[in-house]
């Protein structure tokens, strides 16, 4: 099923966010209005509103505050990507050039300050203290999880449980905000928020291990194959893989991994590695466990056509081709 059939019970909602979400970014400043108008030219697929007006249409009447929440979300993630751009060095963010490669570095940090700002005083102006609540949580786990990967970069060495908790505070902390905003924005049930927030967490440890499993693909996808290995980044087909050798092989592995990666030829090596010891099957079959687990929570809730979209954007998180 393609994005634009499941978007179809929130259209209209999508449209009008659309124009919302750009009027937020607007500056006086030349320069930053001209880096605004770039960053929504390349916007991406819109996952992240289109959860939080599916959670808010299947549990209730979509309103100005799920609005707010929506462009909340964007506005900070939005500059967390900015800013990630300027750390990792990208030349490229969605096949565009990234805001750092057009603009440079310290330009490229003001404007992720800029848009922090501009989501602060979205949700202060509005007095959306809990929306702003539950994404600035998200942003809090984003950055540790992070800075959790740096360190555990530095020994090559960690368990699947470590993993685990990296990925949940890195990517499914902030498909959960998703889902809890878009709830709070039409109930005050807290029960609900914890419901919707675990479908939100499975989904995102979901699509992350999609992204892990890219890494390992035949094309590229939007990013380069083996730059995980590159970045000596531990996922979850290389952890699994590394846990079935001896110590000398896995040492041999870790080594290559540590000191051999501007080598085509060694990260190959690594990838046929990770093949033949059953990481891609591994990981995927844990991939489609936790995303059935999102889909049977899922189930527990109002049976209505924002509902059926949300299963089939569950769905659809592990089975993109990019």
């Amino acid at each position: 099923m393609t994005i634009d059939q499941i978007k179809a019970p929130i259209d209209l909602e999508m449209e009008v966010f659309e124009q919302k979400f750009e009027d937020s970014m607007r500056s006086n400043v030349m320069l930053l209005d001209k880096i605004m108008h770039y960053i929504v030219r390349r916007k991406g697929k819109q996952l992240r509103p289109m959860f939080v007006f599916l959670v808010a249409k299947m549990l209730g009447e979509v309103n100005e505050s799920t609005y707010r929440g929506a462009a909340l979300i964007e506005l900070l993630h939005t500059a967390t990507l900015v800013h990630d751009d300027v750390v990792d060095e990208a030349a490229y963010r969605r096949n565009f050039f990234s805001i750092n490669a057009l603009w440079k570095n310290k330009i490229s940090v003001l404007v992720g300050d800029f848009l922090l700002s501009k989501g602060l005083k979205l949700a202060v102006d509005n007095g959306d203290f809990f929306l702003l609540k539950l994404v600035n949580d998200a942003v809090q786990q984003m950055s540790e999880g992070e800075l959790l990967q740096m360190e555990k970069a530095r020994s090559l060495d960690i368990t699947e449980d470590v993993y685990f908790d990296i990925i949940n505070r890195k990517t499914a902390s902030l498909i959960a905000s998703c889902c809890q905003v878009g709830a709070a924005s039409v109930s005050n049930n807290p029960q609900l928020l914890e419901t919707v927030g675990q479908i939100g967490k499975l989904t995102g440890v979901a699509f992350q291990i999609k992204d892990d499993l890219f890494d390992y693909g035949e094309v590229e996808v939007g990013k380069p194959l083996g730059i995980d290995i590159k970045e000596k980044k531990m996922t979850l087909p290389l952890i699994y893989a590394l846990n079935q050798v001896g110590w000398w092989e896995k040492k041999r592995i870790i080594y290559i991994i540590k000191n051999q990666t501007d080598s085509t030829k060694k990260v190959k090596e690594v990838i046929s590695f990770v093949k033949d010891k059953g990481g891609l099957i591994y990981a995927t079959q844990k991939m489609h466990k936790i995303k059935d687990e999102a889909i049977a929570l899922l189930n527990t809730l109002p049976a209505n056509p924002s509902r059926t979209s949300l299963t089939n954007l569950i769905h659809y998180t592990i089975e993109r081709d990019k």
